[in-house]
């Protein structure tokens, strides 16, 4: 006859209201990850260690976001990204042109030129 020994999961009594104070920590925090989540609650009181907050990260399916490239970025501060678009209307001329250039050292050297011309009520424009 083979017996077998269960372990029973038990909850603890503070476990709603961790579970809801770290969603609202990672809400307010979108870019904190659950250790620096950790370190927070420890802060706030909360008897807590990095294996039971990553536990619960894990199983509320929480996760942070990917970094935005450097390159072009614009943040808001609801941490969602807004691009510029440039706009053409029939009043404005414009021209845009990138070069790059080498210099004597083979050091690289690059240039964005914009040209933005409004013409509104001039004469001789016919645009």
């Amino acid at each position: 006859m083979r017996t077998t020994q269960r372990h029973s999961p038990h909850t603890k009594d503070d476990e709603e209201r961790l579970v809801a104070r770290i969603i609202e920590l990672a809400t307010r925090y979108g870019r904190y990850g659950y250790r620096r989540i950790t370190a927070l609650l420890k802060q706030e009181g909360w008897k807590v260690n990095h294996k039971r907050v990553e536990r619960i990260w894990r199983r509320e399916g929480l996760k942070v976001p990917k970094k935005q490239p450097k390159r072009g970025r614009l943040w808001v501060n609801d941490g969602s990204c807004v691009r510029l678009k440039i706009s053409i209307t029939r009043t404005t001329c414009g021209a845009r042109e990138a070069m790059v250039v080498r210099t004597a050292d083979e050091r690289v050297l690059r240039m964005l030129t914009i040209i933005d011309d409004v013409h509104q009520g001039v004469p001789g424009h016919f645009g």
